[in-house]
């Protein structure tokens, strides 16, 4: 079987999240609690009309809503860099320490990727390791 998309204690998801006991892409992520994803009282969990596991708090497992498991949705990693270098550090250290495992190393690589386009004078390599301490 395949690992958890979370593990450990330490992360924000809910204890009976699916991203707790199913690797990315074997459950949805909705933008927040509604009638296609009724809780099933039987086991605490929610569940689309086909029987697939759903989170309802896209921001507390670091992932954007997608039909993942239902529609085959690829899972992409979408940095929003600021809009001045100044902000950058203060970005960087919010969206690293809010990923949920599995995504920071992603979220490293584009973000080695596109701060040299957008900030061409900022060392990524600084920037980061402020960003991840």
């Amino acid at each position: 079987m395949a690992d958890a998309f979370i593990t450990g204690g330490e992360h924000s998801s809910c204890g009976i999240c699916p991203s707790r006991r199913f690797p990315l892409g074997e459950f949805d992520v909705y933008e927040r609690p509604c009638a296609e994803a009724p809780f099933d009282p039987a086991d605490g969990h929610r569940y689309t009309a086909a029987g697939v596991p759903v989170c309802v708090h896209p921001h507390k497992v670091g992932l954007p809503p997608g039909r993942y498991k239902t529609d085959g949705t690829p899972f992409a990693v979408v940095l929003t860099l600021p809009e001045t270098p100044a902000a950058l550090d203060a970005y960087l250290y919010e969206v690293m320490h809010s990923a949920a495992p599995g995504v920071l190393e992603l979220l490293i690589e584009q973000a080695t990727e596109e701060i040299p386009q957008v900030f061409p004078q900022v060392d990524v390599v600084q920037a980061l390791r402020r960003a991840l301490n």
